[in-house]
């Protein structure tokens, strides 16, 4: 008989051991009693000097992430995960005390914020809401069925690659073939999940935004009923507001059409997207080297998503400064047309601190007491076929501005409405 000892090679063993150490490391971690969530996020758009942006109705009065931001500054939690561009700089926090949950707490910021000594972050208020059943299909969709089809290209370059575009046939598609037309990647979602036990700002109490000189950078500190003394944290310039894109595209609709920007401070990959209408059917192009809608980037990112994306060629890299649009793909044909919109992306990814630190010794048992996760990230949009240099868009009537295809009629603590949802970009883009 063989001995046992004979199977019981060193290489075995050794991975025996680290398993078993990885088994006790995750048993004696747990989960920190207090969690704070700090997203921030840059608007622009592109050409458009920041002081110019009218607040109000029409195309600017949505692109706060679903209201009209008026002169109360009327924001809500929820607007940083948005593409909303007023405010042009946006700061949602969100706290979540297990050991006091859904109790009113502050947090005290540096003095280069410029949002006073301390920000209140308060229970958010119970928001109404309409039960439906899992699979129902929307009425809505029932009430304005899309009619032509949905052109995908992707990929820089100035002329249409082989194979493109993918198309769908809307007329063709049934009501639960919609996910599937509109699959493709998707951000993870590691936001807070906010519900009544969290404490958040923006607030009923408080809405001031940071300025255009606000910097995080310094000493922060949680102070509440529960909230643990120790929770006081420093933020460096990677947690800090991202500038503004310095996005200027070049060309008209019917060429190969140009886009460059200057680096972004922090940022660690990009992303562009445009679309638009050409009679009932919806033109759509990405930088990405996948066919998809890629309709699902536009939010935060890990920095591990970020950095096998920009391997996979899902994003372009830190270093990128240009991309090429296909030549024609956003031509005017027969029928109604509408200019092409661009929207970019430029991820800063994601921080992530925790007191006290994981110890060395894997055996060794870990209580943290609290954590801070801190997002950052810059977008922009701009109107294709209008030449944009110098801060200045040309050729705009701002007046014919349409409305965006997606709305957040959340309030304050409801989650960002799904930048995924056919129904709502069918209905804004299709006119229908």
């Amino acid at each position: 008989m063989t001995p046992l000892r004979a199977f019981v090679r060193p290489t075995v063993l050794a991975a025996s051991l680290c398993l078993l150490g990885l088994a006790v490391q995750a048993q004696t971690a747990k989960a920190p009693k207090t969690q704070l969530w700090i997203d921030l996020s840059t608007g622009s758009m592109a050409g458009m000097p920041e002081m110019d942006m009218p607040m109000g109705g029409g195309l600017m009065g949505m692109m706060g992430g679903g209201r009209a931001a008026g002169a109360g500054g009327n924001t809500h939690y929820g607007m940083a995960r948005t593409m909303g561009i007023m405010p042009p700089r946006v700061i949602d926090i969100a706290l979540h005390n297990s050991l006091r949950p859904g109790v009113e707490a502050s947090q005290a910021i540096p003095a280069g914020m410029r949002m006073g000594e301390s920000l209140p972050l308060l229970p958010p208020k119970a928001q109404p809401t309409s039960p439906s059943e899992p699979g129902e299909v929307p009425q809505e969709y029932e009430q304005h069925k899309p009619k032509g089809r949905i052109l995908i290209y992707w990929g820089c370059g100035s002329e249409v690659r082989a194979g493109q575009p993918r198309v769908i046939d809307l007329a063709r598609a049934k009501p639960t073939d919609f996910a599937v037309a509109f699959a493709g990647r998707a951000v993870p979602d590691r936001g807070a999940r906010v519900g009544p036990s969290h404490a958040l700002y923006p607030n009923e109490r408080n809405q001031v935004q940071l300025s255009r000189e606000s910097s995080l950078v310094g000493e922060h500190q949680i102070r509440g009923e529960g909230v643990p003394a120790s929770m006081k944290f420093t933020l460096g310039s990677a947690q800090d507001l991202m500038p503004a894109i310095a996005l200027r595209t070049s060309g008209k609709p019917q060429d190969s059409m140009g886009t460059n920007w200057q680096p972004v401070r922090n940022a660690r990959a990009y992303y562009l997207h445009a679309m638009s209408q050409n009679g009932d059917d919806m033109v759509m192009w990405s930088s990405a080297e996948t066919p998809d809608t890629g309709m699902g980037l536009f939010d935060y990112l890990p920095n591990a998503t970020i950095d096998r994306w920009v391997k996979e060629r899902v994003l372009l890299p830190a270093d990128a400064t240009q991309c090429a649009i296909p030549k024609g793909i956003f031509a005017a044909g027969a029928g109604r047309e509408s200019t092409p919109m661009l929207r970019m992306m430029a991820y800063g990814g994601e921080s992530h601190i925790v007191h006290p630190p994981r110890p060395a010794d894997p055996k060794a048992p870990w209580e943290p007491e609290w954590s801070v996760r801190v997002r950052v990230k810059a977008h922009t949009m701009a109107m294709l076929g209008e030449e944009q240099a110098g801060g200045a868009m040309h050729g705009v009537d701002r007046s014919d501005m349409a409305e965006p295809a997606e709305r957040d009629e959340g309030g304050a603590g409801a989650q960002p409405a799904n930048p995924v949802n056919p129904i709502n970009v069918l209905r804004g883009v299709f006119g229908r």
